[in-house]
């Protein structure tokens, strides 16, 4: 009897914390549809989603935000484009090629990475990242070649780790099949094992992908944030989430009103990403 009640509580505080989660999610999606939506319908959505000036502060205003769509779009293709192959050769090594040794070392220090603050990557970049593009670039540094090194650097502990886990999920008989067939062991892992695990590394990709276009604390400090589309990887920046962080602390009226869909366009973009990703669980599943 008394083995009932415990259960039968148990199963309440589960479904609470079950419904606490779901209707965080969904207070989050009604205060941004909310405050965002009605600015958007009353200036237009063309012209807020492809409009090429951000000045709130002349008259009339001008709430643009297709520079910021282009820097965050552009910013997370650079940072897939580095952390990307890294990422996945590093899992392959990590999983296959290393030794017990060096592993014990490996391993902590990508999950050190993964538990890092952003504003402390922030901090490393602005000390040698930035200084070094000022030197070979010219410039200030703070531009968009450095926040896709930054965020190429700051996704690689997603990728290494998802990466690294599909791998090891592989049947150990497709190796040793490869094997028996007279394929060396860099061959079995390359042609056999990797395809093999590529519904993970897919996964670990956009996962990746939505770390870098949400990221903001890190790239506040090293983008130069200034609201144009650049004409070269060398030009400053500004993505979504920091035009949001840098103006919200002083915006009121309709200003505000624009930067809540901003975020509200961030809000989908993400949602995206996490479809893109559902679907590729789906699949998975049902191989």
């Amino acid at each position: 009897m008394k083995t009932k009640k415990i259960e039968g509580f148990m199963q309440g505080v589960f479904l609470v914390s079950a419904l606490t989660s779901v209707l965080a999610i969904v207070l989050i999606c009604v205060f941004i549809v909310a405050g965002g939506l009605p600015f958007v319908m009353e200036y237009g959505f063309g012209n807020f989603l492809l409009g090429k000036n951000w000045t709130p502060s002349n008259t009339p205003a001008a709430y643009g935000i297709l520079p910021m769509i282009f820097g965050s779009v552009s910013v997370t293709l650079g940072a897939v484009v580095i952390g990307v192959p890294i990422g996945v050769l590093t899992a392959v090594f990590m999983a296959r090629f290393c030794p017990p040794k060096l592993y014990k070392v490996l391993k902590p220090a990508v999950n050190l990475m993964a538990a890092i603050p952003s504003i402390v990557y922030g901090f490393f970049a602005l000390q040698l990242i930035v200084p070094l593009m000022r030197q070979f670039v010219g410039g200030t540094g703070m531009n968009m070649l450095t926040v896709m090194l930054l965020l190429g650097i700051m996704i690689l502990p997603t990728i290494i780790g998802m990466s690294e886990a599909a791998i090891r999920s592989v049947p150990e008989s497709y190796y040793s099949g490869s094997l028996a067939l007279g394929a060396t062991h860099e061959r079995s892992v390359m042609r056999v094992i990797l395809p093999a695990a590529k519904s993970g590394i897919l996964s670990s990709v956009v996962l990746g992908i939505g770390r870098a276009i949400g990221e903001t604390m890190a790239v506040v400090l090293v983008a130069g944030n200034q609201p144009r589309i650049p004409d070269s990887l060398t030009q400053g920046v500004r993505t979504m989430t920091t035009n949001i962080v840098l103006e919200m602390a002083y915006a009121s009226g309709q200003h505000r009103e624009a930067l809540i869909a901003t975020a509200m366009m961030l809000f989908g973009f993400i949602l995206l990403i996490n479809g893109i990703f559902m679907l590729i669980k789906r699949k998975e599943a049902i191989r």
